[in-house]
């Protein structure tokens, strides 16, 4: 059984022809009928903590996990009242000191845009969706001193769950930078999976910290949805 991991990072209208990064932001009609296109096909969309079973090969189905990286306002407006009324779940990874800031990682590349403020991290958890680590402060793993990203990567789970009073057992590398070293980190931090943005669909069994995912992009259109999700099309670029 194949378990396809979809990566999403914006819900929201997309910028301008020639924007860089246009390409991470799905329009929020797009993702509408990417969730109904899911249910209609008999898959049920999961969040990282409820896929658990299944990555352990403990529960069978046609199951989909479901993940934003970084934390957007967007997420929140355009892709909550989605997943609810399709009855799915979903893992947001926040960056842990950012809470309520703007995505400045990013800055003088493409426009700053508003993160999930305290309030909307306790309305989507609030919600039935999952809370997952982004690290402290989105950093680049492989730019770092051992000390440094391991700091990244264990304070950020400390950090969310102590502000948000809920547990953080999922990581995501950013940038999906990580070497064996920070896999390790992840899992003596206590985590139970990390995942990563290497192509390619999961088996129960797999290594739980180097997950593969499926980047759902402002241009998939409905066919290559299909075959994400559900054809070799994905594992072939492995």
């Amino acid at each position: 059984m194949k378990i396809p991991i979809l990566m999403y990072h914006q819900i929201d209208e997309p910028p301008p022809r020639g924007t860089a990064l246009r390409g991470l932001i799905v329009a929020p009609s797009s993702f509408a009928w990417q969730m109904r296109m899911l249910r209609m096909l008999g898959y049920k969309g999961l969040s990282m903590r409820d896929l658990e079973p299944y990555l352990r090969g403990e529960k069978q189905g046609k199951v989909v996990g479901i993940t934003f990286d970084d934390g957007y306002q967007n997420n929140v407006i355009h892709a909550l009242p989605v997943l609810k009324s399709n009855g799915f779940t979903a893992t947001c990874y926040g960056v842990s000191s950012m809470i309520g800031g703007t995505n400045a990682w990013d800055l003088g590349k493409v426009a700053q845009k508003p993160l999930m403020t305290l309030d909307d991290w306790l309305a989507w958890h609030g919600a039935g969706m999952d809370v997952g680590s982004h690290t402290r402060g989105h950093v680049d793993l492989d730019t770092l001193s051992d000390t440094e990203a391991r700091q990244q990567i264990s304070q950020s789970k400390l950090e969310l769950e102590r502000t948000l009073q809920c547990e953080v057992r999922h990581f995501c590398y950013p940038y999906g930078h990580y070497s064996p070293q920070h896999t390790e980190m992840a899992r003596e931090a206590g985590y139970v999976s990390a995942t990563t943005t290497r192509r390619g669909r999961v088996s129960p069994g797999d290594e739980t910290m180097t997950l593969r995912r499926i980047m759902v992009a402002r241009a998939t259109n409905p066919l290559q949805f299909f075959m994400k999700i559900a054809t070799t099309y994905e594992d072939r670029r492995a």
